[in-house]
Order: C-alpha cells, then sequence, then structure tokens
C-alpha cells in the first residue's frame, strides 16, 4: 500500500509537470496543429479491387485503431509463405480506410500526414489520389494532401493505405504486417518549420557551460518578408532557461543557425539522462504562425582508438545488446509500455547500449532510450543488393532504387535524440567488399549520413573480415569505428596491428572468452550481445522463435541473463543454477525442483557472483566457500542432491552481501499473480504485465507445472495478448488461455475506462483461483 501511495504521488507529480509544459505549449502552437491520427481505421486483409477509390463501401471491414499488426494474430503454420524468417506466421495484402472531415476555417492551411512505420510495400492515397509508395516497412514517411483535401462539415476525406508484404521470404526474421505504428496528421501555415527540418547539436559541453547549436530549415511558400524567431530552451522540470529571439527575413526557404549558450548545464549520460526542450517559434508580427518542440541532450561523446568509447570525458564499455522490433506476443505492433518493461529489465542486467538491429526502430523507442540512459546504435539495413538466405525476398530487391532517401530519412529524424553515439549502415553484408569497389558502396552512404548528421560516426557490422579481406584491403581502415561480428580474436589481432583504428564489437554471443575480449582490452568500446531478447522468427520448425536472448519473450529471466549481471552489474550479485538433469546433463535452469526426484541424484550446479566470496549451503550445511575465480568464471559444485533449500552467500571483505536460495516445490495447489505497474492509464502504449505463478502450498514455484491457465478480466480492461515464453507454442497469443512453461504464463493487459479498477483472474483445473487488481488512473494526454 505505501508502495502505491508513492506511485499516485509520482504520477501526480508528473501529471503536474505535463499539464505544465502542455499547457506552455498550448499557447506556442496556435500556428500549428498535429492531429492524433491513429482511431478508427476500416481494415480488411486480402487483395481487393477499387479500394482506394473514396466510395469504395468499407462498412463490412474490421474497424480497429493502429498501431496494427494482423499477421501476430496467426495461426502459425509450417507452410505460411514466411517460413522460418518470419517466424512461420502468416503474410500477405491488407487494406486500411480512414474517413475524416476538416473543418472549413482550416482550409488555408498545408496538411500532411506521417507514418511512423507500415509494413510493407505501402501504398497511400487521398481521396482516389495516389501519393506514392514506400517499399521498406521500417523507414518513417510522410506525405502532403494539401492539393487533394476537401474542407467543410458536409465534406469528407479518404485516406486509403495498401500494404503488400505477400512476397516472401522477405525478411530473415518476423517483420509484421500492416500500419504497425502511429499515425498523425500536421498541418501548418504557409510559412512553416519544415520536416525534420531542425538539428541540434552541442558542440562544446562541460558541466560549467555548454554551446547548443540549433540550424533549422523555414519553408515558405507565401510573400517573403520579417519574420521573429524565438527559442526558449527549457529544463527537465519545465523552466526556461535561456531564450533569444531574432529577427529574420524569410524568403521561399531560409536556413538559420543560432548558438546559445547553457550556464552549468545538466549533462545527458548513461547514469544521468538529463534531457532539455528546445521551444522555436515563428511570429509574423505578434502572430504565432508556427512552432515546434525538440527534446535533446547536452553532452560530449567519442571514441578513441585507445581506450574506447568517452561520454562526457568519462570513459564507458558499452555493455549492450542487440534488439529486434518485434515485442514478442504483441508482434510488431508494440506499444512502449512493453519497451519500457524491458528495457528495465535489461537495466537490471547492467546493460547500457541498445543496437537497432538492423533497421530503423519506432521513434518513441529512441525517445525512451534518450529517458532511461541507454546509448544506441542506430542501423539502417540488413541487407544491401545481394540477398541472405531465408530472406531472398527482402530489401535487396530495393537497395539501389531506395537506399539514399532511407538513410537520409532515419538520419533526419533521428539526429537529435541524445541516446544515439553512432550509425551503422549494414549487418553482415554480402556484397563484394574489396576495395576499392566494395568500399564505394559504403562510402557513399556515409556520405549521406554525414551530410545530415556529422556530429557522429558511422561503422557497419563486418561480417568474417578474415575472409572478404577487409582488414588487408584497406576497406577497414578508412571506416569511422571498425565493427565486427563475432570472432573477437580477430578483431583484437586487427587493432593491434593497427593501433590507431576505433573498434567495437557489434555482434557477440554470451560466451565468457567475448566478455574478456571486452574487458581485459582497453580499446573494445563495447559489445552489442546477440541477443536481449527472444525475438520472432529465424527458427526451425517446430521453434518458432529465436532463443539467444538474455530474457525469453515471457520477460522470464534466462541463465545467460543471470550470468551476465554477475559480469556486468555494478552491485553484489549472486545466482544459482543447476543442470536439468542427472550428471551435468541437460541446460541450465534456476530452481531446486527436479522432473523426477527418484533418478536426480548428481547436481551439476553454477554459482554466477561478482562477489569476493561464495558459499553454498545445502539445508542449512555449508558445502564450502569458493573465491572469485580471475577470470569471472562460475563457481562450481558438484552436489549430491537432497529436497529441500539450496541456498548460495555471496561475501566482500568477510561481510554477507547477497544471497540467493531455490527450495523444492510440493504439489500444485494454486495461482498467485503479479504486476508489473501498480497502476494503468487509458492509452495505447500504456500496458500491465500480470504473471501467473503456480505455486504449491507453501508459494514455492512449481517449475515442472505446465496445466492450461485461462485468464478472465472484467469489462474496464482488456488482455491484448497472453504468452508463456515457449519457443515450440503454436497456440498463438490473442485467446484468454495459455499453458503455464516452467510454471508461469502471462497475460498482457491495456485499459478501456479512465478511471476504476480492474480485476484480472487466472484458473486452472484443480488449482486455487488467483486475483489480482489494477486500479486505473486518468491519463492526462
Amino acid at each position: 500500500m505505501k508502495d502505491l501511495k508513492k506511485t499516485k504521488v509520482q504520477l501526480f507529480i508528473r501529471c503536474f509537470l505535463f499539464v505544465l509544459v502542455f499547457t506552455t505549449t498550448a499557447v506556442f502552437s496556435q500556428g500549428r496543429k498535429t492531429i492524433p491520427f491513429d482511431a478508427s481505421w476500416q481494415f480488411k486483409a486480402g487483395e481487393i479491387a477499387n479500394a482506394e477509390k473514396p466510395t469504395f463501401d468499407d462498412k463490412t471491414w474490421k474497424t480497429l485503431d493502429v498501431p496494427h499488426d494482423w499477421s501476430i494474430e496467426g495461426p502459425y503454420d509450417r507452410e505460411n509463405p514466411s517460413a522460418r524468417g518470419g517466424g512461420y506466421l502468416p503474410a500477405g495484402i491488407g487494406w486500411y480506410r480512414k474517413t475524416f472531415q476538416l473543418d472549413s476555417t482550416d482550409a488555408n492551411k498545408m496538411f500532411s500526414i506521417e507514418f511512423d512505420g507500415v509494413m510493407a510495400n505501402s501504398d497511400v492515397w487521398i481521396n482516389g489520389t495516389h501519393l506514392g509508395r514506400r517499399p521498406y516497412g521500417y523507414i518513417s514517411f510522410t506525405y502532403d494532401l494539401t492539393p487533394y483535401l476537401n474542407f467543410g462539415k458536409d465534406k469528407t476525406n479518404v485516406i486509403a493505405v495498401r500494404a503488400d508484404n505477400s512476397i516472401q521470404p522477405a525478411s530473415r526474421y518476423y517483420t509484421g504486417a500492416g500500419i504497425y505504428r502511429h499515425v498523425r496528421l500536421t498541418a501548418v501555415n504557409t510559412t512553416h518549420f519544415k520536416h525534420w527540418g531542425t538539428q541540434i547539436t552541442t558542440p562544446n559541453a562541460t558541466t560549467q557551460k555548454a554551446i547548443v547549436n540549433i540550424k533549422t530549415e523555414i519553408e515558405n511558400s507565401g510573400a517573403a518578408g520579417t519574420y521573429k524567431l524565438q527559442i526558449d530552451i527549457i529544463d527537465s522540470k519545465g523552466k526556461a532557461v535561456k531564450s533569444i529571439e531574432s529577427q529574420e527575413n524569410i524568403d521561399k526557404t531560409s536556413n538559420l543557425s543560432k548558438d546559445i549558450e547553457i550556464q552549468n548545464p545538466k549533462l545527458w549520460d548513461i547514469e544521468a539522462p538529463n534531457l532539455y526542450t528546445a521551444v522555436t517559434k515563428l511570429y509574423s508580427g505578434k502572430t504565432l504562425i508556427d512552432s515546434q518542440t525538440i527534446t535533446f541532450g547536452i553532452k560530449n561523446a567519442e571514441f578513441r582508438a585507445e581506450t574506447g568509447f568517452w561520454l562526457n570525458n568519462k570513459n564507458y564499455k558499452i555493455k549492450g545488446v542487440c534488439l529486434h522490433h518485434d515485442g514478442g506476443a504483441v508482434g510488431a505492433a508494440v506499444p512502449l509500455g512493453v519497451w519500457k518493461e524491458r528495457l528495465k529489465k535489461l537495466k537490471e542486467v547492467g546493460v547500457n547500449g541498445i543496437r537497432t538491429s538492423h533497421n530503423p526502430v519506432a521513434p518513441e523507442f529512441l525517445d525512451l532510450c534518450d529517458q532511461m540512459g541507454f546509448v544506441v546504435m542506430d542501423e539502417t539495413f540488413d541487407t544491401w543488393t545481394a540477398a541472405k538466405h531465408n530472406g531472398e525476398k527482402g530489401y535487396n530487391l530495393y537497395f539501389k532504387d531506395w537506399w539514399e532517401q532511407d538513410t537520409r530519412d532515419m538520419i533526419l529524424r533521428d539526429r537529435n535524440h541524445p541516446s544515439i553515439v553512432i550509425y551503422s549502415i549494414g549487418n553482415e553484408i554480402h556484397d563484394d567488399l574489396s576495395y576499392p569497389e566494395g568500399y564505394k558502396t559504403y562510402k557513399m552512404q556515409e556520405d549521406v549520413v554525414k551530410k545530415y548528421d556529422s556530429t557522429k560516426p558511422v561503422t557497419m557490422a563486418l561480417f568474417r573480415p578474415a575472409n572478404s579481406k577487409v582488414y588487408l584491403s584497406g576497406f577497414a581502415e578508412q571506416m569511422d569505428v571498425v565493427g565486427q561480428n563475432y570472432r573477437e580474436n580477430e578483431l583484437i589481432a586487427a587493432h593491434e596491428e593497427h593501433p590507431t583504428w576505433k573498434v567495437i564489437g557489434t555482434e557477440n554471443t554470451h560466451v565468457i572468452s567475448q566478455w574478456l575480449a571486452l574487458r581485459d582490452k582497453p580499446y573494445m568500446a563495447g559489445q552489442f550481445l546477440w541477443t536481449g531478447y527472444d525475438y520472432l522468427g529465424e527458427a526451425d520448425w517446430p521453434e518458432t522463435t529465436n532463443n539467444q536472448g538474455l530474457f525469453d519473450r515471457a520477460g522470464n529471466w534466462k541463465q545467460e541473463a543471470l550470468q551476465r549481471e554477475s559480469w556486468w552489474s555494478s552491485k553484489p550479485v549472486v545466482h544459482i543454477v543447476r543442470k536439468s538433469d542427472n550428471a551435468g546433463a541437460g541446460f541450465w535452469i534456476s530452481d531446486w525442483t527436479p522432473s523426477d526426484f527418484d533418478t536426480y541424484d548428481n547436481a551439476k550446479i553454477n554459482v554466477y557472483s561478482n562477489c569476493d566470496e561464495v558459499e553454498l549451503f545445502l539445508n542449512d550445511k555449508s558445502l564450502g566457500t569458493l573465491k572469485k575465480p580471475a577470470d569471472d568464471s562460475p563457481r562450481e559444485w558438484n552436489v549430491t542432491f537432497e529436497q529441500g533449500t539450496i541456498k548460495a552467500i555471496g561475501k566482500n571483505n568477510g561481510k554477507a552481501v547477497a544471497k540467493e536460495e531455490h527450495t523444492s516445490a510440493g504439489k500444485p495447489a494454486k495461482i498467485i499473480l503479479t504486476k508489473s505497474n501498480a497502476v494503468l492509464a487509458n492509452n495505447w502504449d500504456d500496458v500491465n504485465f500480470i504473471t501467473a505463478t503456480i505455486v504449491d502450498e507453501k508459494g514455492i514455484r512449481c517449475a515442472n507445472a505446465d496445466n492450461q491457465i485461462k485468464f478472465t478480466i472484467t469489462d474496464s480492461g482488456k488482455i491484448i495478448a497472453v504468452d508463456n515464453g515457449n519457443i515450440i507454442n503454436h497456440d498463438g497469443y490473442q485467446g484468454p488461455a495459455v499453458r503455464a512453461y516452467q510454471g508461469k504464463a502471462i497475460a498482457i493487459i491495456k485499459a478501456v475506462k479512465d478511471n476504476g479498477t480492474i480485476t484480472v483472474k487466472a484458473d486452472a483445473e484443480g488449482l486455487e483461483q488467483g486475483s489480482l487488481p489494477v486500479e486505473i488512473v486518468f491519463d492526462k494526454k
């Protein structure tokens, strides 16, 4: 109850600050309207003749809100054309239509529609006029609607979108299908800030003083004139710390650059991700004609050949993970709350870096990295022109025609995020990288990146460089930072042969030797583990999910995460794992309940810990103390199994600082429900993870229980997905029931009302029901 009250107070404070900033922004935004456009689309899967025409009758189509991924709705089928890469989920064509009206008072505005991502090969029409096509499903894009709109209360407009991912196999990993990210309308005056036309950099930043440079491009389709530009820099508490004004002569296009000095700034870094907001306003006389609000951070980030990555003159190891864009059971349409939960757990492990493998991500994901203090490697493509196995009909079909526009749009959209410290323009590219011809393809992409953001280095994830000879040909020495997937010894040897090279591990496994390559080599800037979370696709039937993550799809800790926390966390850590089968056979699991008590007598134990000493106990009898190995390897015991409790105590300087224990479970007796957050708000991006754990009479998890669990929810909430993390589960995620895996299952819920209480229940035959309330808080957004 105390924690709930604390959470309510924190939410009240956040809401108050939001209202304060929103009120200010509303005054600033008289000249610009941003209209959320996610609600009430009509959808139908399949090819449909004439669906782009405004007179088409879509009344029988399904009404839904976007973001929407229809592929995750299933069913799983080994014969689905998406096959191994797409996780055996459906592919095809989907149509979306939305009818809307515009007030006649806005007829003098310029309207555009912004899509954060449509999967894939999207075509968009307004009132029957084709606006354009974008093959790359991960890219954000915008279209001008102005010449084609109808205004007035008796007139309607129709947006139609055709999304086509029927050409398969289109990817080596799950893509999703449809309008799977947010959409908005924007209305501006004829004189306005250009879309993605403002860049904020901090070329000189210390804790004493910072120079914030703001470059902005203004477009003007009206008459030239003199305008007032006002820029306010606002800190995280809503206080204006600096304001400037200037008179500007604006013709058709004007590029302005302003340096603003900030005294005693709070720098953005991994440990304290302090953020500022730049509110730029354009006035004609006293009339506000446009404004925009951009969040940024003040920082200095650089890579050094001798010592790796530096942030604000502090040397960090980037302890990163690769993340695909899917959110497990929710597919590609991922509520931000799912990412919040995932990134929170990665922080617990000690992760401080994210590689967006291998494509542009949703913009709000980068916002979250800004807020939580992750550094980001922002990546463009998985393929250039050469195809890859199990994704032969992917971006390689479009690279030649689209790489430049897609690269430009990603950089323009993302460049102001303080979390981004490096760009990658390719992953394990199979094109011929011979020098100089292969390097030309690399360089033309690097040049586009640098044209729009020269403040960050560029790399790519080199694939088997010893085979491609890029370390010998001259290719690698031209790169800002040399990035390599796996084979760390090759990268170490390359740097020691060329000590002026800056190097980073762009993709790495969980084995100890790859950790030591980062730990022991000061020039290794960082590494990105493959992967942070299990992801859909890239798996052979009956598996549907690649299981190389620190966490499974449902967010359960895996053995790799337990070990990694002992290497990467700054807090004292101790974790016990055992081999699942007798005498060291099987896989590592974290419990003390064998599947067969009669045949399990020789337990191989590993303890992962960063403590100086670890003492192991079985039923309160000491099994000895082991000191921390110099190579960070786990401490090992071979234990004659006894039913009861196994316990490990970690000590520093002789003092107990960490403890973990597992107790043998009895027969399953009941279900216990827990929630990821104390409260829930009614908006698309807020979710709550409800975990159902099957326990015995004493509350010990029954790790071998696989009962079918059925979730129910009151009408103030809804279940959007269920899951158990099992990579061979083919039941799908849309129903209310799921079989427990390792004694657990989850339901992801949302609120559908603005206040009240949601009650979630979980039932399984023969077990005591689990029940849990979740309070809804009013969302002022």
